[in-house]
């Protein structure tokens, strides 16, 4: 990985122009597809020299990382600050879903390059921390469901189907959420939730 800048000055313009670079990136390899895209094309499409590239990142897989990271470490922080709300459980899973989707629409570059790549992703050393940050969010959203189950608001004859079924209908978004469309980010959140609960 190439070092950031010593100086506070230089660091943050360099942290501010790395951030850019990942969120086009995603972009072009939601567009282009990661595998069918080079590190000269992606260069060429950013405006970048492709040495300027590898200034901010040791290769293409590296820039994959990091988009998976953009995707995985803020809603972990948002999910962890959720768990100490003190919501009731169907309130508390209700605002999991909200916030969830939201990144999701937030991100929708980022999470179609995690799907395209996902078959990658599940293996090899150099992804160990993105599948256990992954693991670590289903964890919670396990935990949500299985609060709102010792609260009598829902049974799930098979909770793990329920998670299964709560994690394609979110990530999912990614594919077919268009900003103009009739449904508001939280009326989806919402909607989810409905399903799951009333249909437990």
């Amino acid at each position: 990985m190439p070092a950031r800048p010593e100086r506070a000055a230089l660091r943050d313009r360099y942290d501010r122009r790395r951030a850019e670079v990942v969120l086009d990136a995603a972009r072009v390899f939601a567009a282009r597809g990661y595998d069918q895209t080079s590190v000269p094309q992606l260069a060429s499409e950013l405006g970048l020299a492709a040495g300027s590239l590898y200034h901010y990142f040791g290769g293409k897989e590296q820039l994959l990382i990091a988009i998976c990271n953009e995707i995985m470490d803020p809603l972990l922080e948002r999910a962890a600050e959720l768990e100490a709300s003190g919501l009731p459980p169907v309130e508390h899973l209700r605002a999991l879903a909200r916030i969830w989707v939201a990144h999701v629409i937030a991100h929708r570059d980022h999470m179609l390059v995690f799907q395209q790549e996902r078959h990658v992703i599940d293996h090899g050393d150099q992804w160990r921390q993105v599948r256990a940050d992954r693991k670590r969010f289903e964890t919670l959203a396990d935990a949500a469901l299985a609060d709102v189950e010792r609260a009598g608001a829902a049974r799930f004859d098979d909770r793990r189907l329920a998670l299964s079924a709560l994690l394609g209908m979110v990530n999912h978004t990614a594919q077919w959420y268009r900003p103009r469309g009739r449904l508001s980010p939280e009326a989806i959140a919402d909607g989810y939730t409905d399903l799951l609960v009333a249909a437990a």
